[in-house]
């Protein structure tokens, strides 16, 4: 059986993908900072719910004590949690802003990782989603025909940006596990007010390929729902 941890899998894309994976099977720890969403979901779903706050080195490290009690390890760990940060005019943004955006889209993955890293190692075939975007993307966000190229999210796509990288260097240095990158595409969900031009369905095709692949599959990968991306 297959056990996959899921940060921020209380709603949006990672609830979404918590029930696809349940459905293929998988067994699913529900993670969420706030309780009593995260033991919603993880009832209406069939999985077990894990506190967890990817800002707080304590509260992460809890996680992964309890799964250790509770499962012993995991096969597939999934770096869902993120938040947007302020839109539009960057001509206000403080250091604060960028500090509680790159905490839980960056550091926090960081922080989870390192942390989950003795679980994915007690698996045959451990694996490591990020949940990047296209609008971490040099390229799209330059493509005039791309919606991410019409959006000014100055803290968002920079910690999107960095995290790509991240994914890359963690395929490098991590040789016994997969590690790939995630592009939902622009999926409608809490995060930009549903505006989205995509399912909340659509949006976890990436993330439930990645999971889903059999021993063997390539590492270092960015992938959309329609196929692998270039690194730019």
């Amino acid at each position: 059986m297959t056990i996959t941890f899921i940060t921020g899998a209380n709603k949006g894309l990672g609830r979404e993908t918590a029930r696809r994976l349940i459905e293929c099977g998988h067994t699913v720890l529900v993670g969420a900072r706030n309780r009593e969403q995260g033991e919603e979901a993880a009832a209406a779903l069939g999985a077990r719910y894990v506190p967890i706050d990817v800002r707080d080195d304590a509260s992460v490290a809890a996680a992964a004590a309890n799964v250790t009690e509770h499962e012993g390890r995991i096969d597939v760990l999934i770096n869902n949690a993120g938040v947007h940060g302020p839109l539009g005019d960057p001509s206000n943004l403080t250091a604060a802003d960028a500090l509680a955006v790159l905490d839980v889209n960056l550091i926090g993955v960081v922080r989870t990782t390192t942390a989950f890293l003795p679980l994915l190692r007690r698996s045959d075939d451990p694996v490591i989603v990020n949940v990047s975007s296209g609008m971490g993307s040099l390229a799209l966000t330059h493509d005039p025909d791309r919606p991410e190229s019409h959006v000014v999210a100055p803290l968002y796509t920079s910690s999107k940006a960095a995290l790509t990288m991240l994914t890359t260097q963690y395929a490098k240095g991590l040789k016994d596990i997969r590690v790939n990158a995630a592009d939902p595409g622009y999926t409608a969900t809490d995060l930009n007010g549903h505006s989205g031009l995509q399912t909340v369905t659509e949006g976890t095709d990436a993330i439930v390929a990645l999971a889903t692949e059999g021993p063997g599959a390539g590492t270092g990968r960015f992938v959309s729902r329609h196929g692998e991306m270039a690194w730019s």
